[in-house]
C-alpha cells in the first residue's frame, strides 16, 4: 500500500503550495476548494483563517483538531455564549493558538453569525449570494499569479465589518473564499482543478 501511494504521489500533479508535507497534501486533496454550504463549517473555515493570520498554515493544520475541541467543534451557537472564564481557559490551553484578540474575535463573530440568522439569512447564504451561489472558476497556471485579495473580497470585507465582524480584512476573506470553494484556485495542472470544475 505504501509503495502504491508513493507511486501515485509521483504521478499526481498538485498545487505547488502543498508539496513537502503530508498534512498539506491531505488538506489540499480533501478540503481546500471544496464548496462549503454548511454555516457551521463556514464558521470553522473563517475562524481558522483568522487564527492563521501572521502564522504559517501548517501551524493551523497541526492544531486544527485541538481548535475544534477547544471551540466546541465550531458550533457558533455555543461559542457565542463564551464568557470571561471560558476565555481564561482558552488562554491556558497550550494546544491552540493563544491569542486573546483572535479568541475574542471568534466569540464576537459567532454572535454575528447568529445575527445573520435572526435577520432571515444564514452566513452561508449571505456569502454565496455575492457570486450567485456558484463557484468562480479561475484558471491560474502558476501560484504566483493568484492574488492575495480581490475587489470582491474587499467588498465582502467592508460589508462584514459594517455588520460587526472582526479580523475580516480582504486577504483573510479571500483566503476563506479559496478554502471554502467560493473560488476554484487550484492550478490548471492540478488534478483537483478539474474535479472541482462543474
Amino acid at each position: 500500500m505504501r509503495i502504491a501511494l508513493s507511486i501515485l504521489n509521483i504521478i499526481i500533479t498538485r498545487c505547488q503550495w502543498c508539496e513537502g508535507n503530508p498534512l498539506y497534501v491531505e488538506y489540499h486533496d480533501n478540503d481546500w476548494g471544496v464548496p462549503v454550504f454548511d454555516t457551521q463549517k463556514q464558521f470553522e473555515s473563517l475562524t481558522l483563517e483568522i487564527f492563521q493570520a501572521g502564522l504559517s498554515w501548517i501551524t493551523i493544520l497541526k492544531k486544527r483538531e485541538n481548535l475544534r475541541r477547544a471551540f466546541d467543534h465550531f458550533d457558533y451557537n455555543k461559542v457565542a455564549l463564551y464568557e470571561e472564564n471560558k476565555i481564561y481557559m482558552l488562554m491556558k490551553d497550550s494546544g491552540i493558538i493563544r491569542n486573546r484578540l483572535k479568541i475574542e474575535a471568534t466569540i464576537n463573530n459567532a454572535q454575528c453569525f447568529i445575527g445573520f440568522e435572526e435577520n432571515g439569512k444564514s452566513f452561508s447564504d449571505y456569502i454565496w449570494s455575492f457570486i450567485n451561489h456558484k463557484t468562480v472558476q479561475n484558471n491560474y497556471e502558476n501560484s504566483d499569479l493568484i492574488p492575495s485579495q480581490t475587489s470582491l473580497s474587499k467588498v465582502i470585507s467592508d460589508d462584514l465589518k459594517k455588520r460587526g465582524l472582526m479580523f475580516v480584512g480582504p486577504k483573510i476573506i479571500y483566503s476563506h473564499m479559496q478554502a471554502s470553494g467560493l473560488v476554484n484556485n487550484h492550478l490548471t495542472g492540478c488534478f483537483r482543478h478539474q474535479h472541482l470544475k462543474g
